[in-house]
């Protein structure tokens, strides 16, 4: 396994794939993320133990989403029993997949520890208003998180596949991870600036269609689900970054897999 360099456009072509593919078994990719989802929500409610498991499945979820994505890729539809591919690749793996997820969950911990110790956290974020999320203070403490979890995103962005895919061991996939994407800096800030443009190409379209019923409610009623959809969309991408970013020791050079363009 090595790092593969990408163009920046590559960073565009990512968005494209994980449209396209998402558009291939849209039903069958949407089912999935919401089971994650609602995993998520539900190992949240557990008293005490609740948060650490709910962080520590994230690895192995995403995963699982990238495994689905690479079904869908070959025109096959992913089954539910894919999410948990991280715990069926052998004891070894499964282990491996669990310290990362510990490993995930004690940085979240440690950055939702700091933030308070930075910046001036509103008590009542769970019902914050539009209005409310507008204010500076709310923006200096999500200008502030970001900050915090940007490098935990890089750590562990290619982390669960290198695990699994690779056998890479827990703590040198972050390592990997956290050079590919700075390798890659170029096509990944094509890549956030690409969904950053789906973003808003989808809201202008519901603020137009509001705007020509004359009915604001048509726009309030469709931002939660178009949102949902683009968020499932994003995660099909994730494994267009990593197939792109590493290269097998078998493949002998990229011109038989051009960057960005499917298998």
């Amino acid at each position: 396994m090595k790092l593969n360099i990408v163009p920046a456009r590559t960073g565009i072509q990512w968005v494209k794939l994980g449209i396209k593919t998402f558009g291939k078994q849209p039903l069958a990719l949407t089912g999935l993320f919401f089971m994650y989802t609602a995993a998520f929500s539900i190992l949240l409610l557990i008293p005490v133990v609740g948060f650490v498991l709910a962080l520590g499945i994230v690895p192995a979820a995403t995963l699982g989403l990238m495994a689905a994505t690479k079904e869908a890729e070959k025109g096959r539809f992913p089954m539910p029993t894919v999410l948990i591919s991280a715990f069926r690749a052998g004891k070894q793996q499964m282990r491996a997949m669990l310290v990362l997820g510990l490993l995930y969950a004690g940085a979240c911990t440690i950055v939702m520890t700091l933030l308070p110790l930075l910046v001036d956290v509103p008590q009542q974020q769970a019902s914050a208003t539009t209005e409310a999320m507008l204010t500076p203070q709310f923006q200096m403490v999500l200008l502030v998180g970001t900050l915090l979890y940007l490098p935990i995103s890089l750590m562990f962005w290619h982390a669960p596949a290198l695990v699994h895919w690779h056998g890479v061991s827990p703590v040198k996939s972050l390592f990997f991870s956290t050079v590919a994407c700075l390798r890659n800096a170029k096509a990944f800030l094509m890549y956030g600036l690409a969904w950053v443009g789906v973003v808003f190409v989808a809201a202008l379209v519901i603020t137009l269609i509001a705007t020509m019923t004359s009915n604001p409610q048509v726009a309030a009623a469709a931002l939660m689900p178009l949102g949902l959809l683009i968020t499932a969309m994003f995660s099909t991408s994730l494994y267009f970054t990593f197939r792109d970013s590493f290269v097998a020791d078998a493949d002998t050079d990229a011109e038989t897999h051009p960057p960005g363009e499917p298998t």
